[in-house]
Order: C-alpha cells, then structure tokens, then sequence
C-alpha cells in the first residue's frame, strides 16, 4: 500500500509538471501563429482525446512524460515527409529563429516558474524550522554510520563549516557544502577544537546510502524529550506510560536523548522491557511491550528549542526562489561532479522507480508539494541539457542560427534527433536498469552486497 500511495503522487507530480511544461510550448507556439497538430500528457495508447479547431489534446496512458506536435518541426516523431513540402506560414519552419526559441524554451520556462511559485508557497504558508546551532551545541550532534567514517562522534559541537561560523543546523547538512572542494567542519570535541574534513567522495556515499531501505542522515542534532501524549492500546499504554513523564532508563540502558530511545527500542523488538520514568520527581517503575516495529505507542515532546518561522509574501518570495534556484545549480555541480569521475553514476543516475521512493509512504501534500517543485526545477535544469531530442537541443541548434546566421540543414537536425533519441534512450535503459539492480530481491538473487 505504501508504494502504491508514492507512486500516485508521482503520476499525479508528472501530469501536473508535463501538463504544464508542454501547456508553455503549445502556447507559444500558437502565440507566434505556428499549428500545433497534437498536444499529449502522456504516451500511447491514447486513452481520451478531443479535437478543437487545428488541435487534437489527448490523454495516454503511458503517463511518464508527454509531447507537442507542432506543423513543420523536426521532433521525434522523425516525420521528415512534411519537411520535403513547401514551407507554410503557419510552420516552425517557417518562423524567425528567435519564435522558434521562444518556443523551445516555453517548457523550461513555465517549469521553472512553477517550481518558484511551490517553493515560494510552501515558505509562506508553510514557515521555515529553524534549528539554531546555539541550541544543538547545548547537547551535540549525533553521528550515525557516514558520519563517523569521516571522523565525527556523536556529542560534537559543529562551530564553523569550511571556516565559516554557522548560525543554523540546516547550514551544516546543505548540499552546497557538502559538494564544495576541500569542505571541512571546525567541532568542538570535549572542549578542544579540530577540523574534520569532508571527503571528495562523501556525496557519491550519500547518494549510494540513500538508496537504500533502511536510509538514514550521516548527522543529527541530539534531541531532550518527554512523553507528549501516549497512543491508546500500544505498549506504552498498557504499561502506564503518563504524558509528561521523562524516560530515564530502559532495559537497563539510560536515556538522555531521543536517538537513544531509538537505538534500545530497534535491539529489544517484540520485548517487555524494564522502564524507569521520571513523573513529576518521582521514579517509576513500569513493565513496557515494544512492537514489531521497534515502538512502544507514544509521541515525543522536544524540548530542545527548535521553531517554525513564517515571514511576509515578499520575504518569502526571495527565499523561495532563492531555493528553488538552488536546486539547479546543486544539480550542475552534481554532474560537474560525475563526469570528473568524483560521484560515481551508478550511485546517483535514478529513473521512475528513484523518483517514486522519494516521495513520502502516507499522503502528505506539503511532502507533496515540495518533492513535486523539487522535481520541477530537476526537469528544467534537465531539459536545458544541449542533447539533440531534448528541448535543450534545439536551444543550442537555434542559438547557433542566429549567432552565425546559418540555418542547419533538414538533414542535419534529422541526423542529430536520432543521436539524440539514442542517448535519451540508453540513458534510460542505464537508469532503468541500475534502480532494478539495487531492488533487493535482484541483490539477493545475484549474491549483490553493498
């Protein structure tokens, strides 16, 4: 149930973002008087069209991805007959080049405004959770698997990234430090300050681990906490768990932090353990049966002072387009990355199956929204690639015809959307092919270990 819940937000992300990106094309190419013969979200079958004056809009029912036909554009519909026609005015053909890249452009365009219009909705209605390095330094970080390899402990206090004092526990985790060169933390180790430096390597580990099921952070911030409420017929509730007490030790394990909670509860599943809880300055014993799951049936109060922060319209429409934008030049860099050789492409090159596992298990249209502008800006930056058969391509052909005047030949750009339609196509066939390769029942059928 779960997946199936993550890939209906994923056909409902693409027929939104597909809907749109092709909507950006068609009108302006009928803007600029072009015909445009079909407008597609999706591929065939068909499974509903209509036909309005010149344009037939259908529906497919292949529903990764979608296309515009528009009269006399050599696309990857190949259909080089009505080229050899004379040209009408009505064609692609036969308008300025810069219609033409107006119109290539219109889909990259209209995904990058819908992606700045999410984000920019998501911090206004939304707020910010602000973390403050203040309040984490009173207790440490927590440093799980990836974030000892590289030398952090958990009880660190990060003071400086990349010898830049940080104000925030998100500007510690950012992408945009973890991919910069030579990217180290100044920490706070028992009251002596060292420097621990990020690999050049650690993004491809990260991509790599976020493949996995049981995927976590290479660091965390320790969180102090008392029992908020508790669930009506788990263990919790059975062995008198109270709301306000403060667990204090369990299966003979002391407690201080959530994450310690986390780590005895995982090792006793399925167990009656042994709680002692401070209620109110009293010490109370209680018999408590942890689930399958690794969960005894309650919700935690944080008392490490986290915050949400809303800000006006205005201030909202910088940060979010500053995120949004964001996004793009992280991917870049990310590529920069993989064709120097630094992340390894099999680590970080995803196709439907990736996209689906990222959005979240239980419907959560804030989760949604956000993965759904996420992926907006991803399709932007992706389509602007200068490959023959993506918008991109054709970007780059008809930046060249006004630069230099010269228009390609027919045969040109025929021969250059085959190439193209072929990397597409075995750049898919890879991204296919390696997400079915990390599916555990594959690992476990080849004998494949991380």
């Amino acid at each position: 149930m779960d997946v199936l819940v993550q890939w209906a937000q994923l056909i409902l992300a693409l027929l939104i973002l597909v809907g749109l990106h092709e909507a950006g094309h068609m009108l302006s190419a009928k803007f600029f008087g072009m015909r445009v013969e079909k407008f597609s979200i999706g591929f065939s079958p068909t499974i509903w069209s209509f036909k309005k004056n010149d344009t037939e809009y259908a529906l497919g029912a292949i529903p990764f991805g979608g296309f515009v036909k528009i009269s006399g554009m050599i696309d990857e519909s190949l259909d080089m007959e009505s080229i050899k026609a004379e040209p009408q005015p009505w064609e692609f053909r036969s308008k300025p080049a810069w219609q033409r890249l107006i119109v290539m452009l219109g889909g990259i365009i209209v995904n990058v405004i819908t992606g700045v219009v999410i984000f920019i909705m998501i911090t206004y209605f939304n707020g910010q959770h602000v973390v403050p390095m203040t309040e984490v330094n009173k207790y440490g970080i927590v440093a799980y698997e990836m974030g000892k390899e590289i030398g952090l402990q958990t009880g660190d206090k990060i003071l400086k990234v990349n010898g830049k004092p940080i104000s925030l526990f998100s500007d510690a985790v950012g992408m945009d430090i973890l991919l910069e060169d030579g990217a180290y933390y100044t920490i706070d180790r028992n009251g002596k300050l060292m420097d621990i430096k990020i690999p050049a390597n650690f993004v491809d580990k990260l991509a790599k681990n976020s493949r996995k099921k049981d995927r976590q952070m290479f660091i965390d911030y320790a969180v102090p906490f008392k029992v908020d409420s508790v669930i009506t017929g788990t263990g919790a509730f059975r062995g008198g768990l109270k709301k306000g007490d403060k667990i204090i030790d369990i299966a003979a394990s002391k407690i201080t932090y959530f994450h310690e909670l986390q780590n005895v509860l995982k090792t006793h599943k399925d167990k009656f353990v042994a709680v002692k809880v401070d209620r109110d300055g009293t010490i109370e014993d209680l018999q408590v049966k942890i689930d399958k799951d690794g969960k005894i049936g309650f919700m935690p109060k944080i008392t490490l002072k986290d915050s949400i922060v809303y800000s006006s319209f205005g201030s909202s429409m910088v940060t979010g387009t500053k995120e949004a934008f964001s996004l793009v030049f992280f991917q870049a860099k990310a590529f920069g990355k993989i064709f120097s050789g630094e992340i390894d492409a099999r680590n970080s090159v995803g196709s439907v199956f990736s996209i689906a596992g990222q959005y979240p298990s239980t419907w959560n249209w804030p989760a949604f929204w956000l993965m759904t502008g996420m992926l907006s800006m991803v399709l932007a930056f992706m389509n602007l690639l200068p490959i023959p058969a993506l918008d991109g391509g054709h970007v780059m052909f008809l930046s060249w015809e006004i630069i230099s005047g010269k228009k390609p030949s027919d045969k040109f750009l025929e021969t250059a959307q085959k190439i193209g339609m072929i990397l597409l196509l075995s750049l898919m066939v890879f991204a296919l092919t390696n997400d079915i390769m990390n599916f555990e029942w594959v690992k476990a059928l080849f004998g494949i270990t991380d």
